[in-house]
């Protein structure tokens, strides 16, 4: 027995007559928060250097999924071994290079068959726009780095990084009018339209966003706990009063403080430790 068919057989056990009260009673809804948790922790092992920690998290993740197949297969609707079938087969389809007679050299070129592949199976479902595929509620910073490098896979892109700086220049400016003579509702814009060009100018250079802010959150966390830790030192806390004071320490702290934390830790590390978070991993291991 293969070990994907051990864990079906565990999910079919858990799920079954006389197995797990707790299991039996989830849905796809209660089930969406489980699964979100569990893709950060992924991504928070991902980063940990810890390759058990990747492994368990990866497991926790494919776990949802096995859960969700079993689910939908007590509607009559698919099973893991569908799931399983389906994105073979469209990977195979999606790789002729590989699979297939055709060559290419580069990912450049590969990407681009791979979205002219996929307007072709929209094409095939009714749905010609290449946008389809972005998830709704992706998060704004990543779905604005989905969405630009779709329109640049078909040549809707600036064709040098001079014209695209020219554009946020041309943003910022925007911006700064906006918040000197606009209302909300036109800074709200600005401050859309620049932060976009921003996502364009790290695609640009070859940078994820999504990431590049996380290790700006984490630089700041990093430096302004030695803030925090250098006023408790004065039997102080951390308030407008003690401004110039914390000016002073966000000084030492830029010269000291490593630009990124050690751990690495995922935007889901603030919560994944609480007691609660605990208790619901408990419950369903």
């Amino acid at each position: 027995m293969s070990e994907m068919e051990r864990l079906k057989e565990i999910m079919d056990r858990l799920r079954g007559p006389g197995g797990c009260p707790w299991d039996r009673e989830q849905t796809f809804e209660s089930l969406a928060t489980f699964l979100l948790e569990e893709t950060y922790e992924v991504l928070e092992a991902m980063t940990s250097g810890t390759p058990a920690a990747h492994r368990e998290e990866l497991g926790d993740l494919l776990f949802q999924i096995i859960f969700q197949a079993r689910l939908a297969e007590e509607r009559g609707d698919f099973d893991i071994r569908d799931v399983m079938r389906e994105v073979g087969d469209k990977i195979v389809r999606r790789h002729p290079h590989v699979f297939g007679d055709a060559t290419l050299a580069t990912s450049e070129q590969v990407l681009k068959q791979w979205e002219q592949i996929k307007v072709e199976e929209r094409r095939g479902k009714g749905d010609g726009s290449m946008f389809t595929g972005v998830p709704v509620q992706l998060p704004a910073l990543l779905k604005a780095l989905r969405i630009s490098s779709k329109a640049a896979r078909v040549g809707f892109d600036w064709p040098d990084r001079r014209g695209l700086l020219k554009k946020l220049e041309e943003e910022r400016c925007e911006m700064l009018r906006a918040l000197r003579d606009g209302g909300r509702d036109a800074v709200k814009e600005e401050i859309g339209d620049l932060l976009f060009t921003v996502v364009n100018v790290a695609r640009h250079a070859g940078i994820d966003p999504e990431l590049a802010l996380q290790d700006a959150n984490r630089k700041f966390l990093d430096r302004f706990r030695y803030v925090e830790e250098g006023l408790s030192r004065r039997g102080l806390v951390a308030s407008p009063e003690h401004r110039g004071l914390m000016e002073t320490l966000w000084e030492e702290a830029k010269r000291k403080v490593r630009r990124t934390s050690p751990d690495r830790r995922s935007p889901s590390s603030g919560t994944s430790d609480s007691a609660s978070r605990r208790a619901r991993k408990a419950a369903r291991s």
